[in-house]
């Protein structure tokens, strides 16, 4: 690749992070030496620190812990990245990234910081786990319950029994107080 291949890809990466369109960037995280850190360390992302913020936020779309800990571990702020309306926690919980939630949650990353949909952390994991499921949903759900996660903003009950039983073991009930799912 020329030196004027490099700086499109990396022109087009910064342009994706400013826009929040992960998808497509899947490609610079992966590898031993992901290219994003590379990039990093060139200082390339010196003069937009809010891509640097989006790029942690991607690491944990994408659940590659090694950028997120790389990114952590230089001070981006984990609640900073939120151009896709979810931050760093919103999307590892939706994705079903654990590795990633328990690195959040080890470094007390906020849990009840709401969405451009208004839905805490633990409000995105049960709405992920009902509408968009992933293996680890119901293990996400119950150590964001463990780690302080407010129950009421659960949105209980889910319509999804198995969801709707580790809400109730934290106490979870509906707008008429009742933790059955039932309504009268």
């Amino acid at each position: 690749m020329t030196a004027s291949d490099a700086a499109v890809v990396l022109e087009d990466f910064i342009d994706g992070m400013r826009a929040g369109d992960f998808s497509r960037l899947a490609a610079a995280f992966e590898g031993d030496r992901p290219l994003v850190l590379r990039w990093d360390g060139e200082g390339a992302f010196a003069a937009v620190p809010e891509v640097r913020a989006e790029a942690l936020t991607c690491a944990c779309f994408l659940g590659h812990i090694a950028v997120v800990q790389y990114f952590m571990a230089q001070g981006v702020d984990p609640t900073a990245g939120s151009r896709t309306g979810l931050n760093a926690l919103h999307w590892a919980v939706n994705r079903g990234q654990l590795e990633v939630v328990r690195l959040l949650l080890r470094s007390d990353v906020p849990l009840e910081l709401r969405s451009m949909y208004e839905g805490t952390a633990l409000g995105t994991a049960v709405w992920s786990a009902v509408h968009e499921p992933r293996p680890a949903h119901p293990q996400i759900i119950e150590e964001l319950l463990q780690a302080g996660a407010q129950v009421a903003d659960a949105g209980y009950p889910s319509g999804n029994p198995a969801i709707d039983s580790i809400l109730q073991r934290h106490g979870a009930a509906d707008a008429n107080g009742r933790s059955d799912g039932f309504h009268s």
